[in-house]
């Protein structure tokens, strides 16, 4: 039997498509900006949709040596998949020992987490530690002093604890121990939570400008945010000058525009591999009667 259409699911669905509307904008703006001729943006011609169609700035912005953003890409892509292969492995186990009843101090170590999370020493007192610690032009510094987010600490944990008694019990009665029933019985069907977490810190680790900016020195370890920087503003503090290539003018709008572009495709590609853990997720770990 068809479930019939009423007014609640046609306002719902208008809702909705109004929020994805107003989110989806501003990005096509973006990609508009970028592949507009420089000469319609510098007359304010462009309200919305492009003008001049071309990529040229994009081409402009990969096969520049000022800008180098290839190094930046490469160099953040290995940030974010190391970093997140090394939060979530140390997020998920720190998670499961501490929902584990034996460990009587479990109370204890999860406060000393919270505690570090509302108190903040500050960025001289970070910068010292880092330093004494070797982390100075070190590719680890991404990757380590952040790889537990007590924030999605939190989150793992509380989820983990949400996970049905008898599938553990069950396991324990057959014979397993603590790291067969990690493997074999919570990994299999926390993998929303992995999901999220795994994303998380990935869109964080690619996003990250202050820490490499204050840590990363040399010029091959710089990210793709601090090459971003460069698109705008040159290493001298100098703005760039408008650029005509083949007959087509580029401004700092245009190379902006298709840098931020380039920024963030790489998540907005990885993102809907993950999505459907975060549809599932509600209906993963259920105790059918």
């Amino acid at each position: 039997m068809r479930r019939r259409i009423g007014a609640f699911d046609i306002i719902n669905t208008l809702i909705l498509s109004i929020v994805g509307l107003v989110c989806i904008v501003p990005f096509l703006y973006t990609f508009f900006i970028a592949i507009s001729d420089g000469k319609f943006l510098i007359r304010g011609d462009v309200s919305f949709f492009p003008k001049g169609v071309n990529l040229q700035s994009f081409i402009y912005v990969f096969t520049n040596p000022r800008f180098d953003i290839m190094t930046g890409v490469r160099n953040s892509a290995i940030y974010t998949i190391l970093g997140t292969i090394v939060s979530v492995l140390l997020t998920y186990s720190t998670a499961y020992v501490l929902t584990r009843p034996r460990i009587k101090c479990r109370y204890l170590i999860m406060s000393l987490f919270v505690l570090t999370w509302v108190f903040d020493a500050g960025m001289i007192p970070r910068y010292i530690a880092y330093s004494s610690l070797g982390f100075i032009d070190n590719i680890w510094v991404m990757i380590i002093p952040d790889a537990i987010n007590t924030q999605y600490l939190i989150i793992t944990k509380a989820y983990l604890e949400g996970m049905p008694k008898e599938l553990e019990e069950a396991a324990i009665v057959d014979g397993a121990n603590d790291f067969s029933i990690l493997s074999k019985i919570f990994i299999p069907v926390t993998k929303p939570i992995i999901a999220t977490i795994a994303l998380f810190n990935g869109v964080a680790i690619w996003n990250q400008y202050l820490v490499p900016q204050m840590f990363l020195k040399t010029k091959e370890l710089k990210t793709i945010q601090q090459v971003l920087a460069n698109v705008t503003i040159g290493t001298e503090g100098t703005t760039f000058a408008n650029t005509i290539i083949n007959g087509i003018s580029l401004n700092q709008q245009n190379m902006k525009a298709a840098a931020i572009i380039i920024a963030m495709l790489p998540i907005v590609i990885a993102y809907p591999f993950v999505q459907k853990y975060f549809r599932n997720g509600i209906l993963i770990g259920s105790v059918k009667g």
